[in-house]
Order: structure tokens, then sequence, then C-alpha cells
């Protein structure tokens, strides 16, 4: 195959060759013209969320769990008591960074197979009073399940509380409406739905509580407020910036505005995930969730219930053929993720269907109908 392998995973993603091709110069870190990149993709990221009278964006280094960690450890202050809402192995991730981070944390749990409730938020807020902030994963990729973004921030501006928002795997792909939701700090990063490569993240911070967040963070390296006044007053990073990805950052996000931004791509992926169901649907493949509370991100499938289906083998399978798939997270029963984001199309997810049912041939499984559960 003289094709790059596709990958359907929930980040890195396949990129387009213009992403691809914008990394090929190398750029001085306290150049001008690099320093006009960095103001334009924090530019149009604040557009994405209709976010500049609001909201300010500070990138940072790393890969998003960098950035979620540095956002507790900016907005929560140290005797702050941050509650996660859990469905998921990404908010329990959140919940060991919190605590690791030396902020009181609580976890709310939730069946990984269903939405978090904005009504539990409620009652939780009103008998716990010490709470002062929220953390919710917006798409929880451990299972593929959309959480209710608008009604948990309406429970919490209710209640006076602070809301942080992983939206790692949902921004630009799923509507976010800063003028809409109200939150304190939103995460995500450049190697998910904006399609470029992974090594930046970067977090929205309301105005309003911006100038409280100085000196919290007890980490310099990810002090969020310290790199948002350093690059105001400066244009520049104030260390040494992943320049190759800041650029192709800038190509990704030309190309997601030509393609008619956040409604084009979410209609995009949209098709890829009907695509996939339905091809899925004729193996014998039965997702996890129920389609009400799926997000088009990723999918989660019930293994096969043949006994000769082993992931390692059928994944090898499917990569021989081009695709690369995910393995489950969940603990529940055997599973395998695809993700359906990435510049790719209904195509590609038709031709990953057709690797599925090579790799089930080549196993010798002829049904992939789940084990009841």
């Amino acid at each position: 195959m003289d094709r790059d392998k596709i990958l359907l995973t929930p980040g890195p993603l396949t990129t387009t060759l213009r992403t691809k091709l914008a990394m090929l110069k190398d750029w001085g870190s306290w150049d001008s013209d690099f320093n006009a990149v960095t103001a334009s993709v924090r530019k149009s990221l604040l557009a994405v969320i209709n976010g500049k009278d609001s909201h300010v964006v500070v990138p940072l280094q790393g890969s998003g769990t960098f950035s979620v960690e540095a956002a507790v450890a900016t907005v929560v202050p140290r005797d702050g008591h941050v509650l996660v809402m859990d469905n998921g192995a990404y908010c329990k991730r959140a919940a060991k960074l919190t605590t690791l981070m030396g902020r009181r944390c609580t976890v709310m749990p939730f069946d990984e197979a269903a939405q978090v409730s904005p009504a539990a938020l409620d009652a939780m807020l009103e008998a716990d009073t010490s709470i002062t902030h929220v953390m919710l994963i917006h798409c929880e990729t451990g299972a593929g399940v959309l959480n209710p973004l608008q009604e948990v921030a309406d429970v919490c501006k209710t209640h006076g509380k602070g809301l942080l928002v992983d939206a790692m795997s949902s921004f630009a792909a799923i509507e976010i409406d800063a003028r809409k939701v109200h939150f304190d700090a939103l995460v995500a990063a450049s190697g998910k739905c904006l399609e470029g490569v992974p090594g930046m993240g970067f977090v929205f911070i309301r105005k309003a509580v911006l100038d409280g967040c100085a000196g919290r963070s007890q980490s310099l390296a990810m002090d969020l407020h310290d790199q948002y006044a350093y690059m105001e007053k400066t244009t520049q990073w104030r260390f040494t910036p992943p320049t190759h990805v800041v650029v192709a950052l800038a190509e990704a996000i030309a190309q997601f505005e030509e393609e008619g931004g956040q409604p084009a791509r979410l209609a995009r992926y949209q098709s890829n995930y009907r695509t996939l169901i339905d091809g899925m649907a004729k193996l014998g493949f039965k997702p996890f969730l129920d389609p009400a509370i799926q997000a088009p991100i990723i999918v989660t499938f019930h293994a096969p219930a043949d006994s000769r289906y082993e992931f390692k083998k059928f994944y090898a399978a499917a990569r021989d053929r081009g695709f690369v798939l995910y393995p489950g997270k969940l603990t529940q029963v055997e599973t395998f993720r695809v993700g359906c984001i990435g510049a790719i199309g209904p195509n590609e997810m038709a031709q990953a269907v057709q690797a599925v049912a090579g790799a089930l041939q080549d196993m010798g499984i002829t049904s992939a109908a789940p084990a009841a559960w």
C-alpha cells in the first residue's frame, strides 16, 4: 500500500499533505514571522468558540494532558476543591492529576455507558458547599460518550462554581459557544479535531478569573498565567515552542476554515460515523453505547464472541490492510474502538470496514456478533 496507514484513533490523527508540508521549514522561536503565526493561531482559536470578548487563549507545549494539568494548577486555588464527574478513563486521569497538583478532589462516579447527570451534580453542589470547581470531560473517549456540557455549565453557574472542561476530543467538531456556555477554563489540543499534529495544547481562560490566577501554579513550565502575561508582553513563548507543530496547526486551521468551520467538520465526522456504524452492523458488530449519547468522534464496539477472536491478531490484520484501530478502554466487557475523526471521509471509512471484514476472514470468524451482555 503506497499511502500512509489511516489512523482510526482519537489522536494523533491522519493529516493532510498540506499540513505535513507545513513542517518542512525551520523557524526561529523568537523570529517575528513565527510570532505572527502564534498570534494568528490564538486569534483563530478564540473565533472557534466565539470567545474573543469573554476569554483569552493560552497555548502550551506538550500533549493535551499537559494543558489539563496546567489548567487545574493555574485556575483552581491551592485550597480549592474540585469535583470530577467520572464516566470513563479520561475522567479518572483528570482526578489523578488534580490530586497530584495538590488540590482537594472528589470523584462523582457514573456508569461508563451513560452520560454524567446534571441533576445529580445539582444535588451534590447543594449538599457540599466546599466544592469550588467542577471538572467535566466533554467527550469521554474511553467509551465515546458525549456529556451534556450546556446543562452542566448551567448548574455550575447557578451555584456560582467554576467549570473546567476537557474538550480535547470535541473542540472544533462539536459546537461550543462561549456566549452560551459559562466556563472558567476549557482545554483542547492541536492533534485532535483541528487535524493538526500532536505536541501543543491550549487553554481558554475566562477573563473575569484571569487576574486571580497569578501565582497559583506550583509549576514554572505549566503556569498558564505567566505564559499568558509573557506572550502578551513579548509576543513570544516563555520557553522553546514546538515550532513545527504551531505552523502545522496554522495550516490545519486554514483548511478547517476553508471547509466551513465547526459545522462542516461535524457534518463530515457524522457522515464517517454513519458509514462506520452501517458497515460494521452488516458484519454483526454491536456498538457499546446507546446512539443517543454517542459522539461521532470514536465508537466502541463489543468484541466478537467467537473464541478465535484476539485483539492483537485482529489489530495486526487490519493494520496490514492500512488501518490502525484502537484497543478498548473498558473494564466491564472486551471491546475495541474505531475513530471517525481526522483528514478522512466516508470512502476511507467504507474501506476500513472492508479491512475489518478481511481481518475477520483471516481469523476464520464468520460472525462478529458479541457475547450476550
